[in-house]
């Protein structure tokens, strides 16, 4: 089934070949590592954009950034190469509103890790794909799954709006209850304890774990007045250790050679009855799954990012599935620029 679009042209043959001067949209990390492929390609740009809030006096990759609106003056047409993410409902509005007038294209980088999910990629993996593909569990999840890799190659932007589902129509899919043990794994700020204890109607035990000090301190000010709550400034891993840990970056925060030491902890170090967890570990969530292994035995419900790195998409699949093959295993994506906020759900 995938094989095929080993003959469709990929976004970055479509950037290569473009007849229309291209144009970088954005100047983050997401740029950067573009740019790096195209130096790989021979990728050329003519100039690099951002919407004309954030262009301001500067330059990027030696590149004057240019306001969109400038841009659009300057040249009528031209290929987009969009290079960034959000959820923001204002910004994919504008997104689709210049896909009406110019071409454009997402070429896909990781969030992590430095492996681009492209023709060869999908060659190398297609065995291991396919067999992800095979273990979920209902056609919608199916179409994501398909969608999100024949995005990867492409760039289609179209391919991500067609199969994007409203969150609360994925947490549903678990049968959540107001008795649930919930293990919140990249707790952030509580976000997302206020989006479970809101869905399920409450809670019988929540361990919330988030590694960034600055997002703990906001964590443990925002649940001070929660019962029957732990909170824990840790990462979680597939062994109990001392890691190195990035932070003050907010949600980018991750483990990193380069930052303050931190203490590591697997899910099954904790010992509880976890009925529900919830994991968002910004590229970690495999060794987080290999932490767990006792505790997925007892199959709680699972709700796991899937997108931080080329290979989660389906290597995380697969992993549960060997970990426990009676567990049902949904994927579903949620609106989102990018596949960011891909997620998986197990029950």
């Amino acid at each position: 089934m995938f094989s095929e679009f080993l003959n469709t042209e990929s976004s970055w043959k479509k950037l290569k070949n473009s007849t229309y001067p291209v144009a970088v949209y954005g100047t983050g990390n997401g740029a950067d590592k573009v740019f790096a492929e195209f130096d790989r390609l021979g990728i050329v740009p003519q100039y690099v954009t951002a919407s004309d809030s954030f262009a301001r006096e500067r330059t990027f990759h030696s590149y004057k950034v240019l306001p969109l609106s400038e841009l659009e003056q300057k040249e009528s047409k031209f290929t987009v190469a969009l290079c960034f993410a959000s959820a923001r409902e204002d910004v994919i509005e504008n997104i689709k509103s210049l896909s009406q007038r110019q071409r454009v294209v997402m070429p896909s980088v990781p969030v992590y890790g430095d492996e681009i999910f492209n023709k060869d990629y999908l060659k190398m993996y297609l065995a291991e794909i396919n067999k992800a593909y095979k273990r979920l569990a209902d056609e919608k999840s199916k179409e994501v799954f398909k969608n999100l890799i024949e995005f990867q190659i492409t760039g289609d932007l179209n391919l991500m709006f067609g199969c994007e589902t409203p969150k609360e129509e994925a947490l549903s899919l678990l049968g959540l209850t107001d008795n649930e043990n919930y293990l919140d794994l990249g707790a952030y700020r509580g976000d997302t304890v206020d989006e479970f204890v809101n869905f399920a109607g409450g809670y019988a035990e929540i361990t919330a774990i988030e590694p960034d000090i600055r997002s703990f301190k906001k964590l443990c000010e925002h649940c001070e007045n929660m019962q029957n709550i732990t909170l824990l400034n840790a990462a979680v891993s597939d062994k109990c250790e001392t890691l190195f840990f990035s932070g003050n970056k907010g949600r980018g925060a991750s483990l990193n050679a380069k930052g303050k030491e931190i203490k590591a902890v697997t899910v099954d170090s904790l010992n509880k009855p976890f009925t529900y967890i919830k994991a968002d570990t910004e590229g970690a969530e495999i060794q987080m799954l290999n932490g767990a292994v006792n505790t997925l035995k007892h199959k709680p419900k699972l709700n796991i990012s899937a997108y931080h790195r080329s290979e989660d998409i389906f290597s995380l699949v697969n992993r549960i599935y060997e970990i426990n093959p009676e567990y049902e295993i949904y994927i579903r994506h949620h609106r989102h620029i990018s596949f960011w906020d891909t997620n998986l759900y197990c029950k």
